[in-house]
């Protein structure tokens, strides 16, 4: 799990920074249609390769919280947490898939102003509907599920994870417009994207004695 979880959140947030300088992701989303397929048109190689590599680092939380459920002490939130944090991570894969697969045949369309109305169809169902908005709160309740179900965790982490799940939870709110919800989302993955770090390191190899002391103790043998 441990490796799963650092590798993926490495290579998401590389894929991020690629996206935003060959294509001005999430920015360019604010275009019209028109504009935005004209843009990953001029880049579709990189651009399409960018967000495969995006899908899989997302499709890799399916693993770990997997491979993490196992570690957690029985209980509720630690079973929960496994179901959650495979719907996480297949909604945010199915959500980012669409750009590889399907933007391509709509940049290049023969017919511009059809590809333009499924383009807006699928950024609103499968980008804007599956994987943001599911995705925020999948992401956000297996943050919380997965503290809830750790045994003693330090307050320092508690509090990352629980800001950083609040805050991408904010995202769901984008598409109403409210002032300040993307920035907020944006800090929040930064911020999970570290908290996910130290829960890798700390939990997602061997346990520490002071760990195993507190699996046991909490029923895990």
């Amino acid at each position: 799990m441990r490796w799963t979880m650092i590798v993926s959140v490495l290579a998401a947030n590389l894929a991020f920074a690629g996206l935003a300088i060959t294509f001005d992701y999430p920015g360019v989303l604010d275009e019209p249609p028109a504009a935005i397929l004209a843009t990953f048109a001029a880049g579709q190689v990189a651009i399409s390769a960018w967000f495969l590599v995006l899908a899989l680092a997302a499709a890799a939380l399916v693993p770990a919280a997997v491979l993490l459920g196992r570690r957690l002490p029985p209980g509720p939130a630690a079973t929960l947490s496994v179901h959650v944090g495979v719907l996480a991570g297949l909604v945010q894969m199915l959500g980012l898939l669409r750009w590889p697969f399907a933007v391509p045949a709509l940049a290049h369309a023969p017919d511009p102003q059809s590809a333009q109305t499924v383009f807006a169809a699928l950024h609103g169902y499968l980008g804007t509907g599956i994987g943001e908005t599911l995705g925020y709160l999948f992401t956000s309740a297996w943050t919380l599920l997965v503290l809830a179900a750790l045994p003693r965790v330090p307050g320092w982490f508690a509090v990352l994870g629980v800001v950083s799940a609040v805050a991408i939870a904010a995202g769901v709110l984008v598409p109403l417009g409210l002032a300040g919800a993307d920035l907020a989302n944006f800090v929040g993955y930064l911020a999970w994207s570290l908290w996910a770090l130290c829960l890798a390191v700390r939990y997602g190899g061997r346990l520490q004695p002071s760990d195993e002391r507190a699996m046991e103790t909490s029923g895990v043998g």
